[in-house]
């Protein structure tokens, strides 16, 4: 008979980044390195997000986010409609592969203080992960954490029982 408690491996892993990005659109949002700042505001709007891939024939070069904005067109006095995103963008990308881990992600997001983080899957982009992502699936991970333990508990005390 199978037993109806979980081992602490089962019971502490987190779903894994392929798991989590099948909850999201696939890919990334995406300008080339000589697209406008504005051009690049404009994909942002209307998809809703702070932050692109800068992309150069399918080659990640860089990332383009809200802050880079604010930092480095709006406080330098540059014009978004005739600057290059690739004279703003943030070109030393940090990027994660599907064998990572949310708590790596977390760790990774946390000590070089970022919101995005593009995973990559041979060689090419296959998603992109907010930290309001990493937080959720923390979230969500804890509360099956809570209701798992409590299901258990109530299991051992009153063995009977179908919980």
């Amino acid at each position: 008979m199978k037993s109806p408690f979980k081992t602490p491996e089962q019971m502490l892993a987190y779903k894994t980044l392929k798991q989590v990005l099948a909850g999201k659109p696939p890919g990334a949002y995406a300008v080339g390195p000589n697209d406008s700042v504005f051009s690049a505001l404009q994909l942002m709007a209307a998809k809703g997000t702070g932050f692109v891939v800068v992309q150069d024939n399918d080659r990640l070069v860089g990332v383009f986010s809200e802050r880079d904005y604010a930092r480095k067109v709006i406080l330098q006095g540059l014009a978004s409609r005739e600057t290059p995103v690739r004279i703003v963008m943030t070109q030393k990308v940090v990027s994660v592969t599907l064998e990572e881990t949310i708590p790596q992600c977390m760790v990774l997001m946390n000590e070089n203080r970022f919101r995005h983080l593009p995973v990559i899957h041979d060689g090419k982009i296959i998603g992109v992960l907010s930290v309001g992502d990493i937080l959720k699936e923390i979230l969500a991970h804890h509360e099956t954490l809570l209701r798992d333990f409590e299901r258990e508990r109530m299991t051992m005390l009153n063995p009977g029982s179908s919980y």
